[in-house]
This record gives structure tokens, sequence and C-alpha cells, in this order.
């Protein structure tokens, strides 16, 4: 997971960089330099649970008041600026919550809600007292300079923040404190290109480290929010309805497909392979061969398939090119994992990150097809093959995305202002929410094959599943083990809201 971070911190005597002034390195800090973390830096985040009735849950975030409790509070400067005046209620109503989920029973409980975003009429910085960083982590998105240049630009134009700087090199720049003062001159066009003016580096998981820092900051009192907000291109992670970049991401590929397309079509039992990003989800290929309407084949992690024998692959490619005399292939980069690894006797490996290092799916995939036509002499193909991934990587956000981008970024600094720590923002159901970081990094969004949407690419395809029926119905039991451990959680005997009615509104801490 991935994210980009705004931290305000008092600034006290000397002025400079008082969040990174500490007597020691941020166990994620030092974990990116490839140092242990300390005990702190188990990112275990207590949760912070509230009950209502009808079975209503609200899953909080942290906030300072949670361990520095005497804290005064200020009028939000919101209320004084101009462009803010025609608003009607532009301040969130302290209980306004969004819901998990949308389409329920009239039976159904309330279920988990999560704390709404936007600005509060009480703040907890003073404009003139706030020093804020901001740093980047994790491979590049389309967006990280539009979030950076909002981020900057919110602070300043909507709080009167003029104490900001970037943290350079990722986490490392913790570490080495390498910081550059930033201002809305200096970021004024970055939203126009590529990549991060801040830099960035791999470590163990952006949003996991930003959970350490906010348990060192709590344990070591400082008045300081850690916020994120969730960056991966792969669009895998859980709870939030899509990760900023996805949207550049797709409409990126689809000058890949069509170039494959264009390739194939014009070349005798023509066949165009493009890989496309997405380790372990398959959601940029999914939604690229819906876009496109020229995939005659979608291969994601979520969907295992095999390749010689009867409902294979390989037959499927050579039915499709004697009906169509061509045929484009999109694969996501983690699919076929396993197979290749069988096919070459290859040992796990793990990257800096601590990610599973992958082989490319492409190169594999293109050389087997190559290998299975070879046998047919009377059969010739031409394959393209293309890899676009740094490419989709390094451009710079399209409209949709820059939009979403600065929502996100004025979302986050209304949380760190009103005194919410540990939380990263993403829209829910189309809502801005405040979501723990220990939601977004317990477990990875994925395709669900049994669902609709993978139904419509069989559809648009007319490709084979590559499955069998028990497949497909052991598939459909996992889902229903995961509903009804959700629902017991909410209402049963294991909930820890049970008789949450009791509750009266009050906070429980597990």
């Amino acid at each position: 997971m991935e994210a980009v971070g705004v931290a305000p911190a008092p600034v006290a005597a000397p002025v400079k960089k008082k969040l990174l002034d500490l007597e020691k390195p941020f166990p994620a800090a030092a974990a990116a330099n490839g140092a242990k973390a300390s005990p702190a830096g188990k990112w275990a985040m207590k949760k912070k649970l509230v009950g209502g009735d009808a079975g209503y849950v609200l899953e909080d975030v942290p906030h300072l008041t949670d361990y520095l409790p005497e804290l005064p509070t200020f009028p939000n400067p919101l209320q004084d600026n101009p462009a803010y005046s025609v608003v009607k209620q532009y301040f969130v109503n302290p209980d306004d919550t969004v819901t998990q989920k949308i389409v329920v029973h009239k039976t159904s409980a309330r279920g988990t809600h999560f704390r709404r975003a936007g600005p509060r009429q009480r703040v907890y910085f003073q404009s003139d007292e706030v020093n804020a960083a901001i740093v980047t982590c994790g491979g590049l998105c389309p967006g990280l300079n539009t979030v950076v240049r909002e981020l900057v630009c919110g602070l300043y134009d909507m709080y009167g923040v003029t104490s900001v700087v970037g943290i350079e090199g990722g986490y490392k720049g913790f570490y080495s404190k390498n910081t550059i003062p930033l201002t809305p001159k200096s970021v004024n066009d970055i939203h126009k290109r590529g990549g991060t003016v801040l830099g960035t580096s791999r470590g163990d998981g952006t949003q996991k480290g930003a959970s350490v820092i906010y348990e060192e900051v709590r344990r070591r009192g400082l008045k300081c929010s850690v916020v994120g907000i969730p960056k991966t291109i792969d669009n895998d992670i859980a709870v939030i309805d899509k990760s900023f970049g996805f949207d550049t991401a797709v409409e990126e590929a689809q000058r890949a497909i069509n170039a494959a397309h264009v390739e194939a079509e014009s070349a005798e039992n023509g066949i165009g392979v493009v890989k496309l990003m997405g380790r372990n989800s398959g959601f940029i290929a999914m939604y690229a061969t819906l876009a496109s309407r020229d995939v005659d084949c979608c291969l994601i992690p979520e969907s295992p398939f095999y390749l010689e024998g009867k409902g294979g692959l390989l037959e499927f490619i050579e039915r499709r090119l004697k009906d169509n005399g061509h045929m484009a292939i999109v694969v996501a980069e983690g699919a076929g994992q396993d197979l290749i690894a069988k096919s070459m006797n290859f040992v796990d490996t793990q990257d800096a990150s601590g990610n599973k290092l992958l082989l490319d799916v492409g190169l594999w995939l293109s050389q087997k097809i190559k290998d299975h036509f070879k046998k047919k002499p009377h059969f010739p193909i031409t394959l393209k093959y293309i890899d676009p991934t740094y490419m989709i990587r390094a451009v710079k956000s399209n409209a949709s995305d820059n939009v979403y981008c600065t929502l996100l970024a004025h979302s986050a600094l209304h949380g760190a202002m009103a005194g919410y720590t540990g939380f990263t923002v993403t829209p829910i159901n189309g809502r801005h929410a405040y979501i723990p970081f220990y939601r977004i990094t317990e477990k990875q969004n994925k395709v669900v094959i049994t669902d609709r949407m993978w139904a419509r690419v069989l559809c648009s395809t007319n490709q084979p599943c590559f499955l069998s029926h028990e497949d497909v119905e052991n598939m459909k039991h996992d889902d229903d083990e995961h509903h009804l451990h959700n629902t017991q959680l909410l209402e049963g005997e294991s909930s820890p809201m049970k008789n949450s009615a009791k509750c009266n509104g009050s906070a429980a801490v597990v």
C-alpha cells in the first residue's frame, strides 16, 4: 500500500523541522534504511469502536485528545475564507458517518460505519503554530504531484499554514533529514508532470510505515497528526472505492491494447500480447479489457488458467485465430505465476518492500505460444509483445484523477487540522471518510471472479473461464463464509459490540 502523508505539528524555536528533529529516528524510517523496527513499529493499532442502536458500529479513527485530553480548540479559519462564504452548511456534523455497505435487506443490521471526512467548526491547530511535512513513498503512480500540490495549496489558502516542507526520498528522508520548503509558487505546475517532485523509495509498505510513525508519535505524547492518502496503481486496497491514478492507468493501457490490436489485425494469424500492472489484483487488466472491446482474452491473478489440453489457453488461441485471423491477449503481471514457477523450478524471492518477485508472465506466455505453433508448420503466426508498465506509471494524471486527488488532499487536511490522526482518507460509496490504518493494511482488494463484473469480461471476450464447476462452487463457498463471519462480528456471539444498544454511544477500545 502506498500513500502521501501530511503531518502537522506545532513549531517551536528553532523553527527548523520539529517533526524531524527527534532524538531517535522513527521506526519506519529506520526500516527503510535496512534497520529493524522497534517494538513500537509492529503497527498493531487498537480498534476504536462505538456502538449504537440496530447493530450500528462506528469504526472510528484515533484523535489527539485520546492521549492529550486537555488540548484547546480554535475556530476554523475557513469560516472567514471568502471563497467558502457562499457554501451552505460547509462544516461537517460531528456525528456524520459513512456506511460501508449500502445494499441491505429490510431486516439487516445497520452495520459498520466510518467517520465522514470534511472540515470541522473547531480545529486543534492554530495556523501559525503548524509545521507540516509531506512525503511520497513506494512506486510511482499518476497523480502523486497533484496530491502534493493540493496539500501545499490547501494548507496555505484554506488554513493559512505557511511552514510546509517536503521530505525527499520517501521514508529515507525522515532518516537523513532531507527536506525542501514547499510553497504554492514552487508547486504551481507540478501537476502537469508525472512522477513525484519529492522522490521516493521502497520500504515495507507505506501505510504500514505511517501506522508505525503514528504509534511512535502517540507513545511520545506529541501533538502531531499522521495522515495517509492511499496510493496504489493496482487499485488493490480493501474498503475504498478506488485509488487515485487508477483511471489514468486504465486510460493509458488503452494505447497499448490498441497498438497490439492493430499489429495483430495487420498480420496473418497475428497475436498481440499486452502485459499490464496487477501483482495480486487484476483490476487494471479487467477494466482496460472492458473499455477496449478489442481484447480476445484477459488473464488475471485471481482466475487460474492452464495452457495444454482440452479447454486450455493454447487450444482457445488456435480456435480464435481460425475464426478471426487475429487476437489480442491482455495479461496482468501476477497472472500464471504458479505455472511459470513450476516450469522453471523457480524459488520465491522478495524485493525491498517484502513483495514476492514476479517472473515476466508476458515473455513466458509469448514464448509458450510460439513454441506451440512451431509444432504446426502449416499454421504460421506473428506475435508482438508489448509491456507498457513504466510508461503508464510515469504519466501525469488525467482530468478525472486530478479532481479526485484534489478532493483527497483537502479531506486529509481537514481531518489533520481537526485533530484526527492515524487514518487514511478515501471515498466509500461515493462519500469521503476517515479509515483507520489497520483497515487499509489488513487485506488486499481482489477481483471476485464469481461476481458480475468478471462475467461481463467473459461476455466481452468470449473466452472460457478455465475453471471447473467445482472451482467455482468452492469460490462461492469462500465468499459465503466471509460474509457469515462479518455478520457474526456485527450481530453474533463473537461481536465486540454485542448488545450494542446498551453502549449508549460510548467508545470501546479493543
